[in-house]
């Protein structure tokens, strides 16, 4: 009965293009050397992750339901030790993009060309100074296996980002960093699906996609209303 719907919500269709197009994954060897990372900075977005992980066969998605139940692995943020094809715990906002980096430069030494590491962030984590020392080292070493995407879904736990501590423009902000910028809508599948495609093309840089999305999308009540990022 307890969890976060809002970003949940506004995050899932990213999600199943991802997990089910997108990403180079194996859900027979969740450790292949060869996969994709994919870090949720977000951590708190956890059912989608967990969604996206059942409907690509990593377990029996219906094991979701006992989300945040006691003893479940799907617990309200996600944890690696507990969970197949979780790469990191995350929900501390603002670390998951550090982790990535550092994900994206050790494939790099390992001489790994063909995985890429994906990063998911939100548009209020934007606030959090550790992002933009992670985007300064990413663009400092043009590291074009890293792919960051925020949710920017103009809500955060205590209302709009614009009113709470303003991060626009964000374009502006990643592209002055060195990073190739993507904006779509986060809510259409040709465009998400697309933006990935294209991300993958880019050499010589990061890239951002900045997917403009609605947070609780489909539940009428739940539709950009700041009270419901958390109950």
């Amino acid at each position: 009965g307890s969890g976060h719907a809002g970003g949940t919500l506004s995050i899932m269709d990213i999600t199943t293009a991802l997990y089910l197009s997108v990403a180079r994954l194996d859900p027979a060897n969740p450790s292949w050397e060869g996969r994709d990372r994919i870090i949720w900075s977000a951590g708190h977005k956890a059912p989608a992750l967990y969604l996206g992980l059942g409907m690509a066969g990593f377990y029996d998605v219906g094991e979701v339901v006992t989300l945040r139940k006691l003893g479940s692995p799907y617990q309200g943020h996600p944890h690696w030790l507990k969970l197949r094809g979780v790469e990191a715990s995350t929900g501390s906002l603002g670390q998951g993009l550090s982790i990535a980096v550092g994900m994206a430069l050790g494939l790099r030494l390992d001489g790994n060309t063909e995985s890429r590491v994906y990063c998911i962030m939100g548009d209020g984590e934007q606030q959090e100074g550790q992002i933009w020392e992670a985007v300064m080292e990413a663009g400092h070493y043009k590291l074009d296996n890293l792919i960051g995407v925020v949710d920017r879904n103009r809500l955060q736990i205590d209302g709009w980002v614009k009113d709470v501590m303003n991060v626009e423009p964000l374009d502006e902000k990643y592209r002055s960093f060195g990073w190739e910028v993507i904006e779509i809508d986060g809510h259409n599948m040709n465009q998400i699906v697309q933006a990935f495609e294209r991300a993958k093309s880019i050499r010589g840089k990061p890239v951002v996609i900045i997917a403009n999305t609605v947070k609780g999308k489909g539940i009428d009540f739940m539709e950009d209303i700041a009270g419901w990022h958390g109950k």
